[in-house]
């Protein structure tokens, strides 16, 4: 387990240390050539708000509508109502993330939408 865990830390680093993955497709699937590691950071920070967003907002949608055909039954409306607040939670959350790595872009300049992962190689 030890050397399982010593190669494998091994090809990160060498991994990490190429500036670029080293793809070289042609034809439409050119601008996979420029493929690195912080686009592929960035692109997986951008997908998670943008899938947390949507997955919290018809969360939202899908709590209102149980809430609507609760027809006075106080324990349908009361779990529609934790589902609501679960939901506006989430989607609070998800927000502050974004405003939080907003706020480090002013403040210390680093676009981590547009993330850059320097090289061990000169």
């Amino acid at each position: 387990m030890k050397k399982l865990l010593q190669k494998l830390s091994l090809s990160g680093v060498v991994f990490a240390a190429s500036p670029t993955i080293g793809l070289k497709p042609t034809g439409a699937w050119g601008p996979l050539a420029n493929l690195t590691i912080g686009s592929i950071i960035s692109g997986a920070i951008v997908l998670v708000l943008i899938v947390a967003s949507l997955v919290f907002f018809f969360m939202l949608v899908i709590g209102g509508i149980r809430w609507m055909t609760a027809g006075g039954d106080k324990e349908k409306a009361a779990g529609a109502r934790g589902q609501l607040t679960s939901a506006l939670i989430g989607l609070v959350i998800v927000f502050v993330a974004w405003a939080i790595i907003q706020l480090i872009n002013t403040l210390f300049g680093i676009d981590i939408f547009n993330l850059t992962v320097p090289s061990l190689v000169p």
